[in-house]
């Protein structure tokens, strides 16, 4: 039951924003933010608050999208681990070394590979992050450079791919709010790529901070001089959170690893994904293939692949306590209303020249702040196509303005699930995401702001 607490519903992302900065514990800081808001919506009743937390566990355990996920997280994660036992990721990472030389090209690399694992976000920031950690290990890439590389091309790449999860999901949404009237939901979809912004700045972004043409600053200027001067890729609130470094090289030291290995199982999930259009199925079938292709080359018996699988699933367990933590905020943010207390509040008497630019701020502020996006999506576009009508303004134009808007706040939310899958795919902790990753993500979001300003004034 959903109603408007005011200025109030914003108390527990600022909660959960300055714990984090300041304790640079991410779970703890979601779990204080949870909580907090609980205890709002119970009245300050710790009692009442305890079984609200309970009843929010259910709610959220209980909800299929919620399992499919985690079902995913856990399926990658067991995927993961018998890439890395088969000696397949290592394969693959030597295979690519032949071909890319030096620091520069390892962060270019894993942009082009991002690129082209454009199906799913969850399948790209988990499987690039995964392929790449050896290659700019080696060449002393710092691991919050690489997880700001992988997570600019999973989000953001399958925004302005319409043969993505984003692109099918978005463009239902435009034809049932009314965009695009007689068109596709195809079609519809593809007139509004060329305003996702953001997704195309932040994505172009990359080799500019890559190459050195736009120079680093702030915290990731910081975190790559430490790599380059010590070979540190891992700031030490990182390493003190980490489960287990991962010891691949070690165990397959000296033998040959085939690349096979690791490419098969990937292009299957790939394949899969897109045939079935489910990530969940497409994970099985790809561990099957493992399975046929491993034991026969006698990688590994039959029960240490089963035990291969299990322990990937069990290192997945941090990040699936975040993402239920996430998606118990996102049942929080409903019940004090605070969504419709910043549309509402942000829409009202608007000149038409500005409603592309402020959907783009204020949905991607809502995006940071609630770490729900395509929720988020699914109640913004039934309010912004009326008033794209209403105000006679091109309607690709703002549909481009809020999936740019909810594709910003999925690329820095430090509790979404994308970040959290980026995080566990680089071993790069949110917090060390976040600080270092969000003043690079400013330039982009400024340049976007500024062109949407523009083109609600001359279209």
């Amino acid at each position: 039951m959903e109603s408007s607490y005011g200025i109030i519903s914003l108390i527990p992302i600022v909660v959960i924003l300055v714990l984090a900065l300041v304790t640079k514990n991410t779970f703890v800081s979601i779990l204080i933010g949870v909580i907090t808001g609980f205890l709002i919506l119970a009245g300050m009743n710790p009692m009442d608050t305890f079984y609200q937390f309970i009843d929010g566990l259910y709610e959220v355990l209980m909800d299929e999208t919620t399992v499919w996920v985690l079902l995913l997280c856990a399926l990658f994660g067991g995927l993961i681990q018998l890439m890395q036992d088969s000696g397949g990721v290592l394969g693959f990472a030597t295979l690519a070394q032949k071909v890319i030389k030096g620091r520069k090209a390892s962060m270019i690399g894993t942009w082009i590979l991002g690129i082209i694992i454009f199906v799913d976000d969850y399948l790209n920031c988990l499987a690039v992050g995964a392929a790449t950690r050896p290659i700019t290990d080696r060449n002393r890439v710092s691991r919050e450079m690489l997880a700001y590389i992988v997570n600019s091309t999973g989000v953001t790449v399958c925004a302005i791919v319409p043969f993505s999860t984003w692109g099918a999901f978005m463009s239902a949404l435009m034809i049932e709010s009314g965009m695009g009237e007689g068109m596709t939901a195809f079609s519809a979809y593809v007139s509004a790529i060329p305003f996702v912004l953001y997704g195309w700045l932040a994505v172009i972004f990359v080799p500019l901070f890559a190459l050195g043409v736009v120079p680093l600053f702030g915290p990731m200027k910081k975190a790559e001089k430490r790599t380059l001067e010590t070979g540190q890729v891992l700031s030490d609130e990182s390493k003190a959170a980490l489960i287990e470094l991962p010891e691949e090289e070690r165990a397959f030291e000296g033998k040959k690893c085939n690349a096979l290995n690791f490419i098969i199982p990937i292009l299957v999930v790939t394949a899969v994904t897109i045939i079935t259009e489910d990530m969940v199925v497409a994970l099985l079938v790809s561990i099957l293939v493992c399975l046929v292709m491993y034991l026969p080359q006698r990688l590994m018996s039959f029960t240490k692949f089963f035990d291969s699988a299990v322990k990937g699933m069990v290192d997945m367990f941090p990040v699936l306590i975040l993402i239920i933590m996430a998606y118990e905020l996102i049942i929080i943010n409903e019940g004090l209303g605070m969504t419709d207390f910043v549309i509402s509040g942000a829409l009202k008497a608007l000149n038409p020249a500005l409603l592309p630019v402020t959907i783009f701020v204020v949905i991607a502020a809502l995006s940071f702040a609630s770490g729900s996006f395509w929720g988020l999506a699914a109640i913004a576009f039934p309010i912004v196509a009326p008033l794209a009508a209403a105000m006679d303004v091109n309607q690709f134009l703002c549909a481009g303005a809020l999936i740019s808007a909810v594709c910003a706040g999925g690329h820095i939310c430090i509790y979404s699930d994308t970040v959290i899958l980026t995080s566990a795919s680089t071993q790069c902790s949110p917090v060390d995401y976040f600080k270092s990753s969000f003043p690079l993500i400013m330039p982009p979001f400024i340049l976007a702001a500024i062109i949407f300003l523009i083109l609600g004034v001359i279209m």
